[in-house]
């Protein structure tokens, strides 16, 4: 692996972290419902990114593999959110 690859995913992984952090304190801040669930949403979405560039550094599918699942489940996990907000239960 060249070093300008290294570097760029060095790099890539520390701005998730900071942005992973900045999302927590949205989450526990969050004045309201929405955000929580928008914060929690992006929380899935740097897990996915992260694990896709982990995939890049180590060259591994299974990391790809992984960052499909937690696409998956984030998708489900804010459609069921998204739906006891708006009418106060999941399962009708």
């Amino acid at each position: 692996m060249s070093a300008l690859l290294s570097g760029a995913i060095a790099f890539a992984l520390g701005c998730y972290a900071v942005a992973s952090v900045l999302v927590v304190i949205r989450l526990i801040r969050g004045p309201r419902a929405q955000d929580r669930v928008f914060a929690l949403d992006l929380l899935y979405f740097h897990a996915m990114l992260v694990m896709m560039v982990l995939g890049i550094r180590h060259q591994s599918d299974t990391y790809f593999e992984a960052a499909l699942l937690i696409a998956l489940f984030s998708f489900v996990s804010s459609s069921a959110m998204a739906k006891f907000i708006l009418r106060g239960e999941v399962i009708e």
